[in-house]
Parts: C-alpha cells; structure tokens; sequence
C-alpha cells in the first residue's frame, strides 16, 4: 500500500512503536482540541451519541449535524455542528471536559493517533497507524508509554474499528474505486440509511417501496442498532451497487 506524503507533524509508526502520551484535566491544554476543529462524524459515533442523548436520529441529525457534499466526494460527509462562541468549540466540551465521554466519537478516541484501514481481496483488514504531535499538545510531556495497540485498547476503540472497517466495504467497493458516482436521490438514502438509523428502520417496518427488505431477513433483530447498521451497509451495497457479490466487495 503506497503511502501519501505526510504533514511534517504527522508520522506512521509501528503498532508497537512506544510514545508518551496522556490527556487529562492536570495537563495545561485540556480540552483545547476540542475547539477549532472540524470533526467528523462516522455512522457508528452518530448510532452512540443519539442514544446517549436518548433522541431520535432524525432530531440528532438536525440538531447536531452538518451534512455536506464535496464534488470531489463520492459520498456525501457529516459534521458534528460547533458553538458560536469565538472558539468553534465542540458542542458537548464544557469546563470539566466532554459530557459525553461514554459515547465520544471515534477521531476524539484515536487522539493523537490516526488509524486508516483498507480492505484486501480476501476480506481482510490491513491497517496502519500514525501520530500526530502537534505543537499545542502538552500530552506527550506527561509521562505514560503507549503503543498504538495498548492505547487503541484503553480508549475503548474496538467497536468504532470493527463498524468501520464494515462500513469500508461500502464507501472502498470495486464500483466506487472505478470511479462510480451516486445520484442526488441516491445521496439521499445513504444518509438515511446510515446516519438516520431510526427512520431506517422505520421504513422497512413500514414496507416502504423504495427500501425492499432484504431476503431472509428477520425484522425484529433489527431492533438493535449495531445489528441495523450493519445491515444497512450490506443494504446499500446491494441497492446501489447490485452487482457487488463478496469476493467483488474490494
């Protein structure tokens, strides 16, 4: 896998590779990350923070979300809405941190590591890992080892991972990589599908004709979300790339 040119702040390691790294209230820029940023939001991190907040997809999207679609994107992109408040901070960061942290995103879990993750031929998931220090930081003066494995552990990212490297097999399938696009209507759904779990479901519940069921699919274990989500991955790989068969996914 060839490797983009990186920022001079940004630099691949080794998943065993050590850094020192923490990040809690003692540390002199607490919470300082979570301003001025543009924070991407993935299925997943929208599927956790509406049920933290107890609230229907559908209200967390329009309350919290910006919804954009680059021309140079194939698929449209969700952004976490920040406070008017001269610093463009998160909207879940308050003086004691994030009132939210059960449920954060994943990119605020990661930090300051990056992960990217493709899909080979055979299914599996090779992945890779960089670090980024940034003069702001004051994290990597404090004085725990990590490693991109151990840290990976402790923030409690296993899950995020596992639904994204799912959701890979959409947004990286052989139609997108040869250059297929979606149509307005079709961007559309996929936000739906994806970020609006709660409408989704109620759609197939509803046996609405432009979102057919599945064959052999059993509503009520799409009753849990994660089990939704998934599904809703492989439901938009058939809808719109019906020609998308396991061994054609990558």
């Amino acid at each position: 896998m060839k490797l983009p040119l990186l920022p001079r702040h940004i630099n691949r390691i080794a998943a065993d590779a050590e850094f020192c790294f923490a990040c809690n209230k003692e540390v002199s820029c607490f919470t300082s990350c979570c301003r001025e940023l543009e924070l991407s939001l993935t299925p997943y991190d929208v599927m956790r923070l509406k049920n933290a907040l107890d609230m229907h997809s559908h209200d967390f999207l329009d309350t919290y979300v910006i919804i954009e679609q680059d021309e140079d994107d194939i698929f449209p992109r969700c952004y976490l809405t920040m406070v008017d408040d001269g610093q463009a901070s998160c909207v879940f960061v308050d003086q004691n941190g994030c009132t939210v942290y059960q449920d954060r995103p994943g990119a605020c879990r990661t930090y300051p590591l990056g992960r990217a993750a493709r899909r080979l031929s055979d299914g599996s998931v090779e992945e890779f890992f960089v670090l980024l220090k940034e003069d702001h930081c004051k994290g990597f003066a404090e004085t725990p080892r990590q490693n991109a494995i151990n840290y990976s552990s402790q923030q409690g990212l296993e899950p995020y991972n596992r639904m994204n490297d799912a959701l890979a097999s959409l947004l990286q399938c052989q139609q997108v990589r040869q250059g297929g696009r979606l149509t307005s209507e079709q961007e559309k759904i996929f936000i739906l599908a994806l970020y609006d779990l709660d409408a989704f479901r109620e759609k197939l519940r509803e046996g609405h004709p432009d979102f057919a069921v599945l064959p052999d699919t059993d509503l009520e274990d799409l009753a849990d979300d994660e089990k939704l989500l998934l599904y809703a991955i492989e439901w938009l790989k058939r809808s719109f790339f019906p020609d998308t068969t396991p061994e054609k996914t990558c």
